[in-house]
C-alpha cells in the first residue's frame, strides 16, 4: 500500500484554495523568484561597473527554474540555513557564477523581496475574484431590483425592502474590499537592496564609497522586478507593518464573505434564497430530505480562520526588536501564505454560490403577506382619517385588532387574520384596504437605489476589470 495518505496535508491547499494561488506560494515559484532576484542583482551590479561577465549572467539566466530540490535539502541540512542552501544549489547549476551569486546581499534580498512579489501577485488574483463577485451580485440585484421582501432588523420582521436592494448591501461590502486591495497594491513598496542591517554598507564597500552607484543599484533591482516604489528605510527587513496592512485587507474580505454567507444561510432557513444544490448532492447522511447550505457554511468557517490568522502579522510587526529578530520567520511562513490561500478559498466559494443563487418567490411573497397587515396599519389609519373618521377612535380599533390577530398567530398558531378583522369593522368601510396592501407601496426607493448603485459603483468595476470577468470556480468538494 502507498504511503501518500499517511502524512498531514493542509486542507487549504488540498481542498479549498485554487490552483493559481497554490502555485504562487509553492516551492517552485518561491525559489525560482529567489534566482531571478540574484540575477537582477548581478545584472545591475554589472551595469554599475562590477566585474561580472556576460557568461556568468547567461549561466544564471539559463537555470532559473531547474531547481534541484534534493540538493538544496542536503545543503540546508548541512548549513541549517535555507538561503545559503539555495545559493549553493544555484552555484552548482551555474558554476561560473558561483562566486558572484548573492554578492553584497543579506538573506532578505531574496526573502523579503520575494514575499512582496508574491503578495502583489496574490492580491491581483484576489482582485479578479472580487471583480467577478461584484459583477454577479450586480446582475442579481438588477434582476430582483423591485421584488418586495421582508427586511429584518434584529432578525425580526421590520419593513419591506427588495431582494435586489439587499444584494447591493452584500455587493458594496465586496466593493470596499476591492478598493482596499487596490490601495494596498498602489502603495506596496519593494525592499530592494538594503544590506545586513539596512545601511547598505556592503554595497557601498563594493562600489568604493560611491553613494550614487548604490542608489542606482537599488532602483535598478526594483525596476527589474516590476516595482516603482521602494521603502525609504529598513532594518535588516522591511517593516512588518506591510504584512499587517495586507493581512488586514484580507481579513476584511473574510468579514464580507462571512456576512454574505450567513445571510444566505438565514434566508435558506426561511426558504427564500438558497445556494446552488447539485442533482446528486446529499444534504445529510441521515435526513434524506435536508438541503443544507454547505457551501456557505464552509465559507463562514474558513472566513473565521482568515480573520483570526490575519492578526498574526500584526503581532509580528509589533514584536520586531530594533533592526530585526528572527522570530518573524517561522510565523510568516505560516501566516502570509495561509491568509492568501484562505482568502482565495472563501472567494472561490462565493464565486460558485453567486453564480447559482436560487430565489423562491412564493415563500418570499407569503412572508410579506403574513407581516404586511401589521405594517399597513398606519397607512390604513391615515386613509380612514381622510375619509372622515376620528383618529383616536380609529387608532384604538386598529390596536385592538392587531393584538387579537397577533394572539391568533403566536398563541394559537393560526394564520394572521388582521385584514379580515379590519374589513369587517364598519369604521373602516370607506377604506380600500386591498389597495393599501399593495407591497410595492412599501418598498420606498429601493428599486431606484439599486439602479443608482449599479450605475455609480458596479459599472466602474466592470469597466476597470472587463479583462478579468467571466471567471468560474468549480469546487473540488
Amino acid at each position: 500500500m502507498g504511503r501518500e495518505h499517511e502524512e498531514y496535508e493542509s486542507p487549504l491547499a488540498e481542498r479549498y484554495a485554487g490552483q493559481a494561488m497554490r502555485r504562487l506560494f509553492g516551492p517552485q515559484r518561491k525559489y525560482s523568484t529567489w534566482r531571478r532576484l540574484w540575477l537582477a542583482l548581478a545584472e545591475a551590479q554589472q551595469k554599475q561597473g562590477l566585474e561580472i561577465t556576460d557568461q556568468q549572467l547567461k549561466e544564471m539566466a539559463d537555470h532559473l527554474d531547474d531547481i534541484d530540490f534534493e540538493a538544496a535539502a542536503r545543503y540546508e541540512k548541512q548549513f541549517r540555513h535555507d538561503v545559503v542552501a539555495h545559493i549553493h544549489a544555484f552555484g552548482d547549476a551555474a558554476p561560473s557564477a558561483r562566486g558572484i551569486i548573492h554578492l553584497g546581499a543579506t538573506s532578505q534580498l531574496v526573502g523579503d523581496n520575494t514575499d512582496l512579489i508574491l503578495m502583489r501577485e496574490g492580491m491581483d488574483i484576489l482582485v479578479g475574484h472580487l471583480a467577478n463577485v461584484i459583477d454577479r451580485l450586480g446582475e442579481f440585484a438588477a434582476k430582483y431590483r423591485d421584488l418586495p421582501c421582508l427586511a429584518f432588523t434584529h432578525f425580526q420582521p421590520a419593513q419591506l425592502t427588495t431582494v435586489g436592494k439587499r444584494a447591493t448591501l452584500w455587493c458594496y461590502d465586496f466593493i470596499t474590499d476591492l478598493q482596499e486591495l487596490e490601495h494596498r497594491l498602489s502603495r506596496l513598496a519593494f525592499r530592494s537592496i538594503k544590506g545586513a542591517s539596512g545601511t547598505q554598507a556592503s554595497f557601498l564597500a563594493l562600489f568604493d564609497g560611491d553613494h550614487g552607484k548604490v542608489r542606482a543599484l537599488e532602483r535598478m533591482v526594483a525596476e527589474k522586478m516590476g516595482f516603482d516604489r521602494i521603502v525609504p528605510v529598513a532594518g535588516q527587513t522591511h517593516s512588518r507593518k506591510a504584512d499587517a496592512q495586507v493581512a488586514a485587507a484580507l481579513a476584511g474580505i473574510g468579514a464580507s464573505v462571512h456576512k454574505f454567507c450567513n445571510d444566505v444561510r438565514l434566508l435558506s432557513n426561511l426558504k427564500e434564497i438558497e445556494e446552488p444544490f447539485e442533482q446528486a448532492q446529499v444534504g445529510s447522511s441521515s435526513m434524506a430530505y435536508k438541503r443544507n447550505p454547505m457551501r456557505c457554511e464552509r465559507a463562514t468557517g474558513l472566513a473565521r480562520f482568515l480573520m483570526d490568522v490575519c492578526a498574526s502579522p500584526l503581532h509580528t510587526a509589533a514584536e520586531q526588536w530594533l533592526e530585526r529578530t528572527l522570530d518573524d520567520s517561522s510565523n510568516r511562513r505560516l501566516a502570509v501564505p495561509e491568509a492568501f490561500l484562505a482568502a482565495d478559498g472563501v472567494l472561490r466559494i462565493v464565486l460558485n454560490v453567486t453564480a447559482g443563487l436560487v430565489v423562491h418567490e412564493g415563500p418570499i411573497a407569503a412572508h410579506v403577506a403574513a407581516e404586511l397587515p401589521f405594517m399597513a396599519t398606519e397607512n390604513i389609519l391615515m386613509a380612514a382619517v381622510k375619509a372622515g373618521g376620528d383618529r383616536q377612535d380609529l387608532h384604538e380599533r386598529l390596536r385592538q385588532h392587531s393584538l387579537a390577530a397577533a394572539e391568533q398567530v403566536k398563541v394559537h398558531g393560526r394564520p394572521n387574520d388582521l385584514i379580515a378583522r379590519l374589513k369587517a369593522d364598519e369604521a373602516l368601510a370607506a377604506v380600500d384596504i386591498d389597495a393599501v396592501l399593495e407591497p410595492a407601496a412599501f418598498i420606498g426607493r429601493a428599486p431606484q437605489q439599486v439602479d443608482d448603485f449599479l450605475s455609480a459603483w458596479v459599472e466602474p468595476v466592470r469597466r476597470r476589470y472587463k479583462h478579468k470577468l467571466g471567471e468560474t470556480a468549480e469546487l473540488d468538494v
